[in-house]
């Protein structure tokens, strides 16, 4: 286990986050992903707000840390990855994780305590099981369609009581919840910020797609898209951002449509500023989502943008025709079509990229922060009115 101590705020701050000077956020460890990122962003705020902020990752105490943690943040890396080698061994591991995070939290004491992601959210609600912690939970994920097993999920729909709070990404996974878990749900989008930085010279017809290398993220479908309209755009190229296990399964794919020449993957960026500044127009090609943090990112930058219409994200994020097109998910002809409309038309890419611009500003960090600022503020109010109601006349 490695701690980082804390080091005081620079400014006092409001503490617009009710009364919860101490926070506390869990999450499975601090690479390159989606919740990552927010994470950094919200903790660095709070900090900025005057709060104390602990991050506790299960990850090793040397992996990467990808997205910048302020360090003013007290940094708590636990050392317990998941559990391999069967069913036992996986089940230790679960009971090691649950009672390492229980201890760490008795000695860091939040006020209040915030988790991300399906299994974290579970391991958390479990090691606060009669410690009378406030908890709220964070899904970063479609619940319906993520990969964690059946297991996990039911868990979380058991413990969804425990949770004070529960915080989905767009409007539509509320759906997702069980009726007496909705209410105590609120809707939260991911915090955007993107400052491109363009790289060498090119010759102005990159189209980018990011994310992990995985079935999740549609790279074979779009590979099959672009293989479809590259003939007609020889002067565009295809450059996909990330890395993950489907790596050989994609470099396969390319060699069938003999498009290396075309279509490149260019392994994990240093930050959404670099590979946005590279591109010319992003598609989205997703089987599912949670929100879609690099289409919105894309938005941010002035990129035009084409997307599957997958749950969950895209249909909150665009409006078709206005600042995005969009395709009915999974249709690859489909998004064939769009890709071409794309980079056979530059006034719609200008016109599009603008309107995405200026759409994506309501994801703007400092409007976000707001939104977890008021859900805060809103459980002190609910502590508050019980306290009042608890004391004997």
């Amino acid at each position: 286990m490695e701690w980082r101590p804390h080091m005081a705020p620079t400014a006092d701050g409001a503490r617009r986050g009710g009364g919860f000077p101490h926070i506390a956020i869990v999450l499975a460890g601090l690479g390159a992903g989606g919740a990552e990122r927010v994470v950094s962003l919200i903790s660095g705020r709070w900090v900025e707000e005057g709060h104390r902020v602990t991050v506790i990752a299960f990850d090793r105490v040397d992996a990467p840390v990808f997205h910048a943690i302020d360090p003013r943040i007290r940094l708590v890396r636990l050392g317990i990855e998941p559990g391999g080698g069967g069913r036992l061994a996986g089940v230790r591991a679960v009971l090691r994780r649950i009672a390492a995070l229980r201890r760490t939290l008795a000695d860091v004491a939040p006020d209040v305590t915030i988790s991300f992601l399906t299994k974290i959210n579970v391991l958390t609600l479990l090691a606060s099981l009669g410690t009378g912690r406030r908890v709220i939970v964070s899904e970063r994920n479609n619940p319906r369609m993520q990969q964690a097993s059946r297991v996990w999920t039911l868990l979380l729909a058991r413990l969804h009581w425990r949770a004070e709070g529960i915080v989905m990404q767009t409007r539509a996974s509320l759906a997702c919840l069980g009726a007496a878990a909705r209410r105590r749900a609120s809707v939260i989008p991911n915090p955007i910020s993107v400052h491109p930085v363009e790289g060498p010279p090119r010759d102005g017809h990159v189209l980018a797609a990011t994310g992990r290398l995985t079935w999740q993220k549609g790279f074979d479908m779009l590979i099959d898209a672009f293989a479809l309209v590259a003939p007609a755009y020889p002067d565009w190229t295809l450059a996909i951002w990330g890395e993950g296990e489907d790596r050989p399964l994609l470099e396969k794919r390319i060699a069938r449509h003999r498009m290396a020449d075309r279509i490149s993957l260019r392994g994990n960026s240093r930050s959404p500023d670099e590979w946005v500044g590279q591109a010319d127009a992003f598609v989205l090609s997703s089987r599912y989502e949670g929100f879609g943090n690099v289409l919105g990112e894309a938005m941010a930058g002035g990129l035009p943008v084409a997307a599957f219409n997958c749950d969950f994200g895209p249909a909150e994020m665009i409006r078709p025709e206005e600042d995005g097109l969009l395709v009915p998910c999974g249709d690859v002809p489909g998004l064939a079509g769009a890709l071409g409309r794309l980079m056979g038309d530059g006034e719609l890419r200008a016109r599009l990229g603008e309107a995405a611009r200026r759409s994506a500003r309501r994801y703007r960090p400092e409007a976000i922060q707001q939104r977890w600022d008021d859900l805060l503020a809103g459980m002190d109010i609910r502590r508050s009115i019980r306290g009042a109601r608890s004391v004997p006349c």
